[in-house]
């Protein structure tokens, strides 16, 4: 029989020797776990922070290029249309396309004017022009207004302040006493925005200038002063009913200054009264008829001392071309139609006729 105490011994000795392996391989693998610095996975973006409270820098619009220098004027009249703007810029070689030029303007407003535009602009450059603000200003001045009325319409378009608008009636236009009144020459202009309220009347003055230069060898010819021609072609003007009935009031008004008769006419009176808040051409009345004034040509004999308006060319060429007539007195009916008689009992006649039994 074997002796199995030694066998024993030694399978025992090699399960301790494998007992004790794995203990000391467990135990090194933990402390290494233990060492390790946990590794993060994150699937969110890197966010790089350079400095505190620094703003973030928003890059810049991108800037439009400047508009090319305005070199030639481009007048936009008082009357044009879409359509005739296109064709006028299409017509001085500014643009290729009339009605794309159109469609571009849309609904956009142009206003009458002026403009400094080149030819170097693109259509949409155009249009930025053409719809801005004009270097010039047109300005109707209608004939028959007192300087006070022309002063109401130029002050607006060109920018016066109260005070140069006051300026250019009270100064500005009393150089000369031949400058009172009646050469600002009613007419339709196109002023720089930016002129001097002085050069304005100087602009009016050569205006009347150049309309009356054929006129003034005439009216001396017929050794009419040019300022007794001027004052009366004012009263004329805002005494006609219309143009055709110049001659005839003309005619009417000679015949009674050259009958040392006064004038007794409603529109002098009115001129020397003023505005007096209804309008500076309201009828006048009983009492303005009274006024102590060399205007008064109710109680005064001749002229005015100066013209009452800025008269027209017609008006002056009826003063220098009156009608041949015999009437002394006239009326204008609710209709404005002339009617003129010889004598008083006449001119009281037509009063009853037109006007007294209209009303009834």
């Amino acid at each position: 029989m074997y002796d199995t105490t030694k066998y024993k011994l030694i399978a025992f000795f090699c399960v301790a020797v494998i007992l004790l392996g794995g203990y000391f391989t467990y135990v090194h693998f933990k402390k290494n776990k233990t060492n390790e610095k946990p590794q993060i996975v994150s699937t969110a973006p890197i966010i790089e922070i350079t400095s505190v409270n620094v703003p973030i820098k928003i890059p810049p619009k991108p800037v439009s290029p400047p508009l090319p220098l305005g070199t030639d004027q481009f007048v936009v009249s008082l009357t044009a249309t879409p359509d005739d703007i296109s064709g006028n810029l299409s017509d001085g070689g500014y643009i290729q396309d009339a009605s794309a030029f159109t469609a571009l303007i849309g609904t956009k407003t142009i206003s009458p004017g002026a403009y400094k535009i080149s030819k170097v602009m693109t259509p949409a450059q155009l249009l930025q022009v053409i719809s801005g603000k004009p270097y010039m200003k047109w300005v109707v001045i209608p004939p028959g207004l007192r300087k006070e009325e022309i002063a109401a319409l130029l002050a607006p378009p060109l920018g016066w302040t109260k005070k140069q608008t006051t300026e250019w009636i009270t100064k500005d236009t009393t150089i000369k006493p031949e400058y009172i009144e009646g050469v600002y020459a009613p007419d339709t202009y196109l002023i720089p925005v930016g002129e001097k309220p002085v050069d304005v009347t100087t602009r009016l003055i050569s205006k009347f200038n150049e309309g009356f230069a054929s006129y003034l060898p005439q009216f001396t010819a017929k050794n009419i002063k040019w300022t007794t021609a001027l004052t009366l072609a004012s009263i004329v003007q805002r005494e006609a009913a219309n143009v055709a009935d110049m001659p005839l009031i003309s005619g009417i008004l000679w015949n009674r200054l050259n009958q040392n008769m006064a004038l007794d006419v409603d529109a002098t009176l009115q001129y020397v009264r003023g505005n007096k808040g209804a309008g500076w051409w309201a009828p006048i009345t009983v009492a303005d008829k009274k006024l102590d004034s060399p205007y008064n040509t109710y109680l005064h004999i001749g002229l005015p001392p100066h013209p009452i308006a800025n008269p027209s060319l017609q008006a002056i060429d009826a003063v220098l071309n009156p009608a041949t007539t015999d009437c002394l007195y006239y009326l204008h009916d609710k209709n404005r139609v002339t009617h003129c008689a010889a004598t008083y009992a006449e001119h009281q006649a037509n009063i009853q006729k037109y006007l007294v039994s209209s009303m009834n």
